[in-house]
């Protein structure tokens, strides 16, 4: 029987959507900007693909913290260590891991990002391993599965000797809506691992003949845009240049917009995008994977929802990435939150690579592995 001290962090990615890069600190501008709670759907997914495995047993948190998610999906046997009232903080997160770890569970599955893996790290450390279900904005840790199907699978065949060191990652959230990245290895957490079922930590390139790739893919780009037809500029450094050779400054970490040449929308959150969206008639979505995780979706453009890509057609979403890139990215993969449309994707993809050069590139899908 394995033991799972399962935990939610019900306010994780919250300011995804609506444009906030974060939600450390940010909850009631979220709130008042329209966004929705992630995390209980997202955990609810992983929950029920655990439900029927009579080789689990769950400890949690009262509330929104897991009870709930556990009752949802009609896991019985459950016992609760941590009570909270109001609005869950990294305290009771903290609280609540440290309540596993006494009582000797053999894998802490939780559900939210970046800011919720430290949490949890900061009491158990190496002692209990780590899984996390997706649901933050940013997530460049390591200790996070692919998507939450995922999750359930690497739960369901948790061996410790299947267990990898991973990279709990600590971004600087005011750098990161300022348009600068400031990431720094917070520590070494042990994560159980299946191939292409875990993501990477992010790697930033930095490489002289970078530059002159992301030059040479904005100049085919440029080359290629149609008139009339609004263009949603993903983040990245890639699209930063596309950007740069269209002669418009780009949000680096944010979503804008150009049409014929010129910046008609920066820094958009999901709502504003799709406003819009509702005003023309065609666009196209430019989207570059991120570092060596290769996440289209999911990862740090979440405004870019599951509603926006059915709106433009996946046809008409356009990867670039430099030949660099594509070589330490094994695989692509998509986590738009709709499993269905993530499915849509197909097997493989074209990446713009160069001027008039591309690569296909498989994309993570179950039913190939």
């Amino acid at each position: 029987m394995k033991r799972i001290g399962f935990l939610v962090n019900p306010i994780a990615g919250m300011g995804g959507a609506v444009g906030l890069k974060g939600t450390d600190g940010k909850v009631e501008e979220a709130r008042r900007r329209g966004a929705l709670p992630i995390a209980k759907n997202r955990a609810l997914i992983t929950l029920t693909l655990l439900a029927h495995d009579k080789n689990l047993e769950f400890v949690t948190c009262s509330g929104a913290m897991g009870e709930d998610e556990l009752k949802e999906t009609g896991i019985r046997g459950y016992k609760i260590l941590y009570l909270f009232d109001g609005d869950s903080s990294a305290r009771d997160t903290r609280q609540a891991a440290q309540s596993f770890l006494k009582a000797g569970v053999d894998l802490i599955l939780f559900c939210g990002g970046d800011g919720t893996a430290r949490d949890i790290y900061d009491e158990v450390a190496r002692d209990v391993p780590l899984l996390g279900i997706p649901a933050g904005v940013k997530m460049y840790s390591a200790v996070f599965a692919i998507n939450p199907a995922a999750a359930a699978e690497l739960v369901m065949r948790y061996e410790p000797q299947s267990l990898r060191d991973s990279e709990v990652m600590d971004v600087d959230e005011e750098a990161y809506r300022s348009g600068e990245l400031k990431t720094r290895l917070y520590g070494i957490a042990r994560t159980p691992a299946l191939a292409g079922m875990i993501q990477l930590s992010k790697h930033i390139y930095e490489e002289g003949n970078e530059e002159r790739a992301k030059g040479e893919i904005a100049r085919f780009i440029h080359e290629i845009m149609i008139p009339e037809v609004v263009y949603i500029l993903g983040a990245g450094t890639t699209t930063e240049s596309i950007a740069a050779e269209l002669g418009a400054k780009k949000t680096l970490l944010g979503v804008d917009a150009v049409k014929n040449g010129k910046m008609v929308a920066m820094d958009m959150d999901e709502k504003i995008l799709w406003t819009l969206l509702e005003q023309v008639q065609e666009a196209k979505i430019i989207l570059s994977p991120i570092g060596a995780q290769g996440f289209i979706l999911g990862r740090g453009n979440q405004q870019i929802s599951a509603r926006i890509v059915r709106r433009v057609g996946i046809g008409n979403i356009i990867v670039v990435a430099t030949p660099h890139k594509l070589r330490e990215t094994p695989l692509l993969y998509v986590d738009s939150g709709d499993p269905v449309l993530d499915t849509g994707f197909g097997d493989t993809i074209s990446v713009i690579s160069g001027y008039r050069l591309a690569q296909r590139k498989r994309i993570y899908q179950p039913a190939n592995g």
